[in-house]
């Protein structure tokens, strides 16, 4: 079974895990939360050729036979329209997909990180908090030097990006193409803005060199994203970027405004990234990678990513889109309202439906629990249930049950470990939790936090010496 774990950094947030149950409910939420608080994010791809500049070698020895002793793969993915995403509801994402894939091949548990600082990248993964960085990037000598990379998973280029002049449609072909950069030698003495800590901005300092004149660079913030520079040229903040051919493409078919046939490099290959320090996984990864690259599987993933520009359109007008919309699904406004009678953010609650019943109403489990909230007929009952699959009645159960169980956990004073109390008991059983807190009081844990102590009693739990 694969499950994915996800850890925003440098975010007072984060996820826990049961021993039999991942709430990827609480991590959508989570995930909601944060980027609520941010601006909104870019429609394109968090690009392949973001690079962390300090060298920072590998502290931990970690290969694949102690991945193996864990059981579980933890990959670093950036959330973007291309790579990781949720879309009505659902995880999606050109790597996600692979990573499920890999996972599965490999008989280990996902657990996905969700970066959001590019620049430390490099540094998370060689202090052994990730196994895999797995969101494209380009092959580099420079980067070579603090880490390895797999073998390539696609080959693209690197092109410039512009924007037609807003009235580009009511003019002839001649006359826009006197408005447009058509030789890469037209850059000199002008100006293309990047991130300076970029395979972009390496290409740029070398093709200045190569033709004998100078362009100029406005260096740019290095939290930005390839895809929010793009956003940056569209609405013309910036006049000319640089781009991964497959990202710019993508981002032109909805924004058709831009010009991007312009090639600034031959062709990069695009890979995974593992530590120097783990030359056995390298190359389990490398043997996955070569067994699947040329198979019309991985086409179709890739298809679906890179090349369907009508489903990419899609998906950025939808609703449901985690991107660009803060709609999750058709029942956010009941979700609502339920979630003021709990006092908790509206997301959190639509977290454990999506996790309960992925927002069918219909849905009914092997042990006969049903509706949106996934009750089981004795509680439905108890809670004035008639009907588990008429939404607002198991909504209004489900929140009332959430309620009861939350009561249950006064002795917890961190609100977030009780939600998670809260949550687990709803999955797992209020004396299951109940039990786990004894066993973690005996072994000399602290019974109302989660990670770490109550949760690992939970794995406990699962043994037969400590049934209760």
């Amino acid at each position: 079974m694969i499950r994915f774990f996800i850890n925003i950094y440098h975010n007072h947030f984060f996820p826990y895990r049961t021993g039999h149950f991942l709430f990827c409910g609480i991590v959508l939420a989570i995930m909601l939360v944060v980027s609520s608080c941010q601006q909104q994010m870019s429609k394109a791809e968090k690009s392949s050729s973001e690079v962390i500049n300090p060298i920072v070698e590998a502290s931990v020895d970690r290969d694949y036979d102690d991945i193996k002793k864990d059981g579980v793969l933890r990959a670093l993915v950036v959330y973007s329209s291309t790579s990781y995403f949720l879309y009505k509801g659902q995880p999606m994402g050109f790597e996600y997909e692979l990573l499920e894939r890999l996972a599965e091949h490999l008989d280990l548990k996902l657990e996905l990180v969700v970066s959001d600082d590019l620049d430390s990248e490099f540094e998370v993964l060689n202090r052994g908090d990730v196994d895999l960085i797995a969101h494209g990037m380009t092959i580099t000598n420079q980067r070579k030097w603090e880490v390895d990379f797999s073998e390539y998973l696609y080959l693209t280029k690197q092109v410039l990006v512009q924007k037609k002049p807003d009235n580009y449609l009511k003019m002839s072909w001649k006359t826009l193409d006197k408005h447009l950069i058509h030789d890469p030698i037209e850059l000199i003495d002008d100006t293309v803005s990047i991130r300076k800590n970029s395979a972009y901005y390496e290409r740029i300092m070398s093709l200045s060199n190569e033709i004998g004149g100078t362009i100029h660079i406005d260096t740019l913030d290095s939290q930005l994203s390839t895809g929010e520079i793009i956003d940056m040229v569209v609405d013309g903040t910036v006049k000319y970027t640089i781009a991964d051919e497959n990202l710019a493409r993508i981002n032109a078919s909805y924004s058709p405004i831009l010009k991007i046939d312009v090639p600034i490099s031959f062709s990069q290959r695009i890979a995974w990234v593992t530590r120097k320090k783990s030359p056995e996984f390298r190359a389990v990864v490398n043997d996955w990678i070569i067994s699947q690259r040329n198979t019309e599987e991985y086409n179709v993933i890739y298809n679906k990513y890179f090349k369907n520009k009508r489903s990419f359109r899609r998906r950025i007008r939808s609703d449901y889109y985690s991107l660009t919309n803060n709609q999750i699904s058709q029942y956010d406004n009941l979700i609502n309202k339920h979630a003021d009678e709990l006092g908790w953010d509206w997301r959190l609650l639509a977290s454990q439906v999506y996790q309960e019943s992925n927002f069918d109403p219909t849905a009914e489990s092997w042990a006969g629990a049903g509706g949106l909230m996934q009750m089981m007929p004795a509680t439905a009952e108890a809670m004035g249930v008639e009907d588990i699959s008429d939404p607002k009645q198991s909504l209004r159960g489900g929140t009332a049950y959430l309620k009861q169980l939350y009561k249950n956990f006064t002795k917890i004073p961190d609100s977030l470990n009780r939600i998670i109390f809260t949550m687990a008991a709803y999955n797992c059983g209020l004396g299951h939790v109940q039990d786990a807190q004894r066993l973690a009081k005996e072994n000399g844990l602290n019974p109302n936090l989660w990670v770490n102590h109550v949760e690992a009693m939970m794995l406990k739990l699962s043994l037969p010496k400590y049934y209760s």
